[in-house]
């Protein structure tokens, strides 16, 4: 059974741009109770502002981060229906930024992890709760020329495939949310490889957004803005080395 957005309470993390504010906007439109939040206090007072919604600046990835937000968000909605873990970082474009590769782990999957962490208790104890995880095509596939990031998505997507394995006969709902190009400034940062693998086929953020509540109507737990995905996505566990031989060729592309 789908979620029933009206009078719902939820969180989006990441909510001061892009997809998340998308999402934000479109949840807000069909009478949800939102609370956003992202690092940049000023971009997401404005997307509150603009809804109706209820801005809870600040770090969404850390242990202390979440649980603040979780906490201040519970407060505010008295209950949290569907959490939205949509904040992400491209993370280290190479293997020897171990900053880079530490903050990738951080907001790309212990966030998630932190977040159900505070989450479950309640939902378990209620019988029902919603978990979004914004994750990308990557996370299915790989992204060129991003290793931090193609790796930590296949973190989150691992995580999202357990927490639906363990608590989904709980009541728990788990979604993961794998869009390939779309037109934010995370994408506009991918340089050469976005160019070429990207943004041939790149959508809008409102295109996501309605993906998204379509998605939430059944349940389906990946959420596919680009429906080719599936396909690429079974080509490459159908035929690995294959679909190995393809990458490289693109890469090849991105290097000449």
């Amino acid at each position: 059974m789908g979620l029933d957005l009206n009078g719902a309470g939820v969180v989006v993390t990441g909510a001061g741009a892009g997809i998340g504010a998308a999402m934000a906007r479109r949840f807000a439109a069909a009478g949800a109770r939102v609370v956003v939040n992202d690092l940049d206090a000023d971009k997401v007072s404005v997307v509150a502002a603009e809804i109706g919604a209820f801005a809870v600046p600040g770090d969404a990835a850390s242990a202390e981060g979440v649980e603040a937000l979780v906490s201040v968000a519970a407060g505010h909605l008295g209950a949290i229906d569907l959490f939205c873990a949509n904040a992400g970082v491209g993370g280290a474009p190479s293997l020897e930024d171990e900053a880079g590769w530490e903050l990738a782990w951080n907001v790309n999957v212990l966030a998630h992890v932190r977040a159900a962490r505070a989450l479950l208790p309640g939902w378990l104890e209620r019988g029902r709760g919603h978990f979004l995880a914004t994750v990308s095509a990557a996370g299915l596939l790989t992204m060129l020329s991003a290793p931090a990031y193609s790796v930590t998505k296949h973190g989150a997507l691992a995580f999202a495939e357990w927490l639906s394995a363990t608590y989904g006969d709980k009541g728990i709902t788990v979604q993961a949310l794998c869009p390939q190009g779309v037109r934010t400034a995370m994408m506009a940062s991918t340089g050469k490889a976005g160019e070429v693998l990207l943004a041939p086929s790149a959508i809008s953020p409102e295109d996501v957004a309605d993906t998204v509540m379509s998605a939430l109507e059944d349940s389906r737990f990946l959420i596919l803005p680009h429906p080719e995905v599936a396909e690429y996505y079974a080509a490459r566990a159908a035929s690995p080395d294959h679909w190995l031989a393809s990458m490289r060729k693109l890469q090849a592309a991105i290097e000449a």
